[in-house]
């Protein structure tokens, strides 16, 4: 690890909405960065927590990695308080624009680089939760920030509007399981995992189909 930056977690509470649905969920909150300054890998529910681990910390940006109202309820606080973008890849504005109507946030694209205290992540477009589904990954961290995109025991959740299995299914194979197996994965909710823990059983996922 040749940069000074460290990965900080926090956990918020509360509710994912959509398609006329509702269920209380816990939600991950990554903070990478050093003693000066962080990226906010997702902005979920309460910003008071969230605000509290950042501290005096200049934030360099607000990523989130869909735009499920349960990774972005708090952007706008956050933004507000910090100063910091938000960045969101377009593929899910439809879903932004549902909690946030007026308010715009800076596009994320597929390879883009954010520079964080001497290294920088990378922005890896996996679409299938969400068409706009991002992970990050952070080489220098041997870290995979991997959103709903893939848990600890299978792929996230395809059964609601605006997701697909065979395309989360493609993402993971292609582009996740394309990275180094000891990489670890730090997910949107529950345990962290590895992607040479998760990575044998892709097939399985398929027969299963969801």
């Amino acid at each position: 690890m040749s940069s000074g930056a460290r990965i900080e977690k926090v956990v918020t509470a509360g509710t994912f909405e959509l398609d006329g649905g509702s269920w209380e969920v816990e939600n991950n909150i990554w903070i990478v960065g050093d003693d000066s300054e962080v990226v906010i890998v997702d902005a979920a529910h309460d910003p008071a927590p969230i605000l509290a681990a950042v501290g005096d910390r200049t934030v360099r940006a607000i990523v989130c990695t869909h735009g499920h109202n349960d990774h972005i309820g708090a952007a706008q606080q956050l933004s507000t308080e910090t100063g910091a973008q938000i960045l969101l890849h377009p593929g899910d504005e439809m879903l932004w624009h549902v909690v946030y109507p007026d308010l715009d946030f800076g596009p994320l694209a597929d390879d883009q680089r954010i520079p964080v205290a001497g290294t920088d992540i990378q922005v890896v477009h996996t679409p299938g939760h969400s068409p706009g589904s991002i992970c990050l990954w952070a080489p220098e961290l041997e870290t995979l920030f991997s959103g709903d995109t893939l848990f600890s025991g299978g792929p996230g959740a395809t059964g609601r509007s605006f997701s697909d299995f065979p395309t989360i299914i493609g993402s993971i194979r292609d582009k996740l399981f394309a990275l180094p197996p000891q990489t670890t994965v730090r997910t949107g909710h529950g345990d962290t995992t590895e992607l040479g823990t998760e990575s044998p059983h892709l097939e399985e996922w398929i027969a299963r189909g969801h």
